[in-house]
């Protein structure tokens, strides 16, 4: 069936000669008249049913951006965005990877011919690609049944890109443990498990990153490269001898040896004999695959060539090359390169010669010439823009009404189902007959009608001779929103379980202590493995593996280490006792303050008004899970009777000040003033630019308060304020001063609280006892903490990131000077900012001038924190209004900035700076829809500690997935608890860890709420069975120690099956050894639910002790009506205790029959807990 766009150009008679232009080979034909997404409309209509390739092409990466999310509305799952590749010609240790996968994906597509419409700028198709064969030949698939030789498959996997790791946390990874081979491809959704019997394919699994755990079963599994660059012996061989030739002749032609660049070529050399792949390979392209691929190569012969204004293709075509030649020769001078690495990209000239192969549309807004092409055919459309109608509907009912009189069709789009429902109601309500829906069908596009549905457009367009009026949101209400994908969570941690060798842990009872590694011991004749735990002194503790429980990693407050605990001793008490008590404290004030403020009487704000849907409606993004969530939560609040103090964290650009600024228009609905205060001048100012434009179309008055105002301005403002005449008023702490009277206040918008001084919390404090507040921070906190404080501090959380933004494109590299030009002028010529982190005030100076001499076209700024307060925010307004190009600063800018024109990041010395830290600062850009870029260098040859050095080695994992990054968000939850809890809790969780800090909260809070805390028993088991995790069965340490942990955390039968299915699912059939370690975790929660403390087996007896009788008493068990109980006796001396007698001497005997006997008695329990 035709789609319903199509509909109305299908009736026209100019259509079908259109169409018919196109589908002839090497025909070249051109369209004249249209807008961009009128460019879109039009092209779709002409690819319908879409039975071919298509490769559009624009003047840059922004403008294919923008072509891609319009030609999505008519294509969902055909359009692919072909960005540029960045080739840096120095040695980069690491860099992310999101670029090649979305590069990947269409040169993987095109090969197994699926048609599509790849949107590219011209720079982006200029660049070499490996030879489409090499490539074809490297997909391959696996399917159940196949016989494939697994270490082949590994060493195949490395040669095509993929990294070999212990377990898999991102694509282009691959694990192998026994006969199990888990791999993610770039171009796949999810990575595959595949396992083997012997050679032969059993069986195929996708699997979830996170929890490991297998999803679905599959028939067959597509593996791609990792990279663009496919290293075949071949293309190794004939790169030596190539590069080898290249160096010589440099040598000769310039009669001197350059110690960089011989050490450059030697490094390349190395990683080709070593054929494994390395981004510093990336820039010998042209070395490997002489034969000079591009785009073109991977496209049928009856694939669409589509130049968008070809004149500007023209331009940045020549100027793109002139731009890589005047760089290259400055790198050539310096003897950096070798000549022919300037030929990894073709010129314009062999850019036309390839276009000329294909059938091609040159489509214009305006008729200009274009030298580079004569097209065979052209057509001028006629057509018209839309009027831009502000929120003015009855404008739009005029136009809409004349054009029903001409018998056009009329499509009207919608940001969302509940505006184009609301706007379907008012044209019906105002004599308009107007259909809404979601699926739209033809009939809805006949002539004369109207047709509103979900949809979105860049802009409306009319086509004059075919009848058809597209209107958008940008028309109707001057913004749109913007398309939405699969909002991806930011990982968070329900426990902090990873334990490396060196790292410090927490035992409830001992004390602070740094592990060793796991050590397998051999007692009475049975191997088990312990934990290694050095105290202080020569101190150490032995603990075994399925007791690990009663260890956490040892979280703090910051980069120092503890100090370890001395076995036996009393201070470690006398530590947790201060921390419980502190913690009660703590505990007591947040009740009380808690039941005041629900005891307080305060104003209770009305439901939503059509206003404030309408006002909702025009936020120009698609609100996250979250964002909607914590927008309830806080309107709910508004609307009962308990003054609001609500504290809503996010990292920053998360949506936090829309969410506050909802929350802002329903108190000024009801006539209520609103003040937000922020910490610093520039962010006052930020969200002051912020609410004028949200608030643009209302008759509410925004203002803002901070020293940047004259002492006159300030006097009227503070007397609008007294008056009433300002409904929201945005500052510093200015507006905390003794002068500041309101009219009527009743809404607090404070952000970052915990960046305001003592004094300046307490007046905050004192509002609060009477006025709603909404508190907001860009720290994040513990899933753990905020569950906990559900019901005695009400916190709303946003941790889905906005999806319009792309990923930082993050690159760990020695310190290069040209690299450093390189970036700065790169960023200036798209007109974008820089932030360069340098943390050593004394020698600031010394690299300002640097940087000057380096980059003589920029306007470079200093800031760091020994400044003065006036000085340094008058610095950071003229930055943020770009009277600079780049900041030179230390780390103070990983506090909330948000410039969006901020798009590069350097940090000089990257392995001086915590994880946290660079993950703040790496958050400070990609605040925009331009692709960012973050170097986080180090000293070439430095000999750098132990500790920086694994520092620099972690932040070379520092991708999204990466440990890096996990490594950073929990420190960053961390210092988030302390923000929250306040400074002496901040002390106290560094004084015993965040873990067990939180343990104690957990149980103040529960005895508080009047909940029983029975103080659990810990049993012991003696029973001679070999129970342990063979290095065989799993041999990375850090996966051992992680089921360690899975197993002692066994808290019932339904943990055990859980246990036991990811153990095969990840690693195969479980041995003996496993099983029994399985069972004696299970026994031992079972044993703690009737608060047995010790089972032991003696000949053909188990005894198992008693703490009690609170659970079972001996009276009960005589009832239970299970046979197995026959053999169980109970003895009340020495102590009280079943005995259980058994049929043989046997151990395995043992461990099943306590299980059974344990497994009856509680199946009892449970059975008369639920009958209560």
């Amino acid at each position: 069936m035709t789609p319903f766009w199509l509909e109305p150009m299908v009736r026209w008679a100019g259509f079908s000669k259109l169409k018919d232009s196109i589908c002839r080979k090497t025909w070249s034909a051109e369209l004249v008249g249209l807008n961009q997404s009128q460019k879109c409309h039009m092209l779709a209509c002409m690819l319908y049913p879409l039975d071919r390739s298509c490769l559009y092409i624009t003047g840059s990466h922004a403008e294919a951006r923008k072509i891609q999310e319009d030609l999505l509305f008519f294509y969902p799952e055909n359009v692919m965005l072909f960005p540029e590749r960045e080739v840096l010609l120095y040695n980069v240790a690491a860099q992310s990877t999101e670029i090649t996968e979305q590069r990947l994906k269409v040169l993987e597509g095109l090969l197994l011919k699926q048609n599509m419409i790849i949107v590219a700028s011209i720079e982006a198709v200029l660049s070499l690609q490996s030879p489409p064969q090499i490539f074809k030949d490297s997909i391959f698939s696996i399917r159940v049944g196949d016989i494939v030789p697994l270490m082949q498959l590994a060493d195949k996997l490395v040669q095509m890109g993929y990294e070999r790791v212990a377990a898999i946390e991102g694509k282009s990874q691959f694990s192998i443990r026994g006969g199990i081979l888990d791999v993610f491809p770039l171009t796949s959704d999810n990575p595959y498990r595949i396992e083997f019997f012997d050679d032969e394919v059993d069986s195929i699994r996708t699997f979830d990153v996170s929890s490991q755990r297998s999803v679905k079963n599959e028939s067959e599994a597509i593996i791609s490269p990792a990279r663009e660059l496919i290293l075949t012996e071949e293309a190794i061989a004939g790169a030596r001898e190539r590069i080898n030739k290249s160096y010589t002749r440099y040598i000769e032609e310039h009669g001197r040896k350059n110690h960089s660049l011989k050490e450059k070529v030697g490094l390349i050399l190395e990683k080709l004999d070593e054929g494994i792949y390395d981004s510093s390979l990336e820039g010998f392209f042209s070395f490997l695959y002489p034969g000079r691929n591009t785009l073109f190569d991977y496209l049928d012969d009856s694939a669409l060539i589509v130049l968008d204004e070809p004149a500007r293709l023209r331009e940045r075509g020549i100027g793109y090359g002139v731009e890589m030649q005047e760089h290259f020769k400055e790198l050539l001078s310096r003897g950096e390169v070798l000549p022919e690495q300037l030929y990894n990209t073709i010129d314009y000239h062999d850019f036309l010669v390839r276009v000329s192969k294909y059938s091609s549309l040159l489509i214009q807004a305006l008729p200009t010439s274009h030298p580079d092409f004569r097209p065979r055919e052209a057509f001028n459309i006629t057509t018209r823009g839309i009027p831009a109608y502000h929120g003015k509907l009855q404008l739009l009912i005029e136009d809409i009404e004349h054009w029903r009189k001409k018998d056009y069709s009329v499509l009207i789009l919608t940001g969302s189902k509940s505006r184009g429902e609301g706007l379907t109601s008012f044209l019906s309500d105002n004599g308009l007959e107007a259909v809404f829906k979601e699926q739209p069908d033809n009939e809805s596009m006949a002539p004369g009608r109207v047709m509103v549905t979900p949809g979105l457009l860049s802009s409306g367009f009319e086509y004059i001779d075919a009848g058809f009026a597209v209107i958008s949101d940008k028309e109707i209400y001057g913004t749109r929103k913007r398309r939405t994908q699969h909002a991806k969570k930011v990982r968070r941690f329900e426990s902090f379980t990873d334990l490396r060798i060196g790292d410090y842990v927490v035992h409830e009872t001992h004390g602070i202590g740094k592990y060793l590694g796991i050590k397998t011991l051999v007692v009475d004749g049975q191997k088990r493995d312990y934990l290694n735990i050095k105290y202080a002194g020569t101190d150490r503790l032995y603990i075994p593996a399925d007791q690990m429980d009663l260890i956490q990693p040892y979280i703090g407050m910051g980069d120092g280490t503890p100090r370890l605990s001395k076995l036996g001793g009393a201070e470690w008490q006398r530590t947790k006792n201060k921390v419980r008590q502190s913690i009660q404290k703590l505990a007591i004030d947040l009740v009380k303050l808690y039941a005041v403020r629900q005891a307080v009487e305060g104003h209770r704000f009305s439901p939503d008004t059509e206003w404030q849907r309408q006002f909702e409606d025009i936020f120009p993004y698609q609100e996250t899970p979250d964002q909607v969530q914590a927008i309830e939560e806080i309107k709910r609040d508004m609307e009962s009777s308990k003054v609001m103090d609500r504290l809503l964290c996010g990292d920053v650009g998360y949506g936090k000040t829309e969410v506050a600024i909802r929350a802002a228009f329903k108190a000024v609905m009801d006539g209520k003033q609103v003040a937000v205060l922020a910490p610093t001048t520039i962010l006052a100012q930020q969200h002051y630019n912020t609410f004028v434009n949200r608030f643009e179309n209302f008759p509410f008055t925004v203002q803002v308060l901070s020293r940047f105002k004259t002492p006159a301005e300030q006097k009227d403002i503070i007397r609008a304020l007294k008056t009433g005449n300002i409904d929201i008023i945005i500052g510093t702490h200015r507006l905390l001063g003794k002068d500041v009277k309101f009219k009527d206040l009743g809404l607090l918008v404070v952000d970052e609280e915990q960046r305001f001084g003592v004094s300046h919390k307490e007046i905050i404090k004192d509002i609060k006892k009477n006025v709603d507040v909404l508190t907001l921070t860009a720290t994040p906190i513990p899933r753990t903490l905020h569950m906990s404080l559900l019901g005695i501090r009400d916190i709303s959380i946003i941790d889905t990131p906005p999806e319009d933004r792309y990923p930082v494109q993050t690159y760990v590299v020695e310190y290069n000077e040209s690299l450093i030009r390189d970036a700065i002028l790169r960023e200036m010529q798209r007109g974008g900012q820089v932030y360069f982190v340098y943390n050593r005030v004394k020698s600031m100076d010394f690299i300002m001038q640097r940087i000057r001499q380096l980059v003589p076209e920029a306007r470079v700024a200093m800031a760091h924190g020994q400044m003065s307060e006036n000085l340094l925010e008058r610095i950071m307004m003229d930055f943020y209004e770009h009277r600079y190009d780049v900041l030179l600063c230390s780390s103070i800018i990983e506090n909330g900035l948000d410039i969006p024109n901020v798009n590069t990041l350097i940090v000089y010395n990257a392995d001086f700076f915590g994880l946290s830290q660079l993950y703040q600062l790496r958050g400070r850009v990609g605040r925009s829809n331009r692709l960012a870029y973050a170097y986080f260098t180090y000293q070439k040859d430095k000999i750098i500690s132990e500790q920086a050095e694994k520092r620099l080695q972690t932040i070379k994992q520092f991708t999204e997935f990466g440990s890096g990054f996990k490594i950073a968000m929990r420190d960053l939850e961390i210092r988030g608890a302390g923000n929250i809890l306040g400074a002496e809790q901040h002390g106290h969780m560094a004084a015993v860890g965040y873990e067990l800090y939180y343990k104690l909260l957990e149980d103040t809070i529960r005895a508080m709420k009047g909940e029983e805390l029975t103080q659990p028993v810990e049993t012991v088991i003696n029973i001679k069975v070999n129970a342990h995790i063979d290095q065989d069965y799993i041999a990375d340490e850090s996966h051992k120690m992680e089921f360690y942990k899975k197993i002692a955390a066994i808290n019932g039968l339904g943990d055990k099956k859980d246990v036991e299915d990811e153990l095969i699912d990840r690693f195969g059939d479980i041995p003996a050894s496993v099983e029994n370690l399985i069972d004696i975790a299970y026994i031992k929660a079972l044993a703690r639910r009737i608060r047995i403390i010790e089972i032991t087996h003696n000949g053909t007896e188990v005894r198992m002790r008693l703490a009690d009788d609170k659970a079972v008493s001996p009276e009960e068990l005589v009832l239970i009506p299970d046979k197995k109980l026959n053999r169980l006796s109970f003895v009340s001396t020495p102590f009280p205790a079943f005995i259980i007698k058994l049929r043989d001497f046997l151990p395995d005997t043992a461990l099943k029959a306590a299980r059974e006997i344990l497994e009856a008695i509680v199946h009892h329990i449970e059975r008369k807990d639920e009958k209560v």
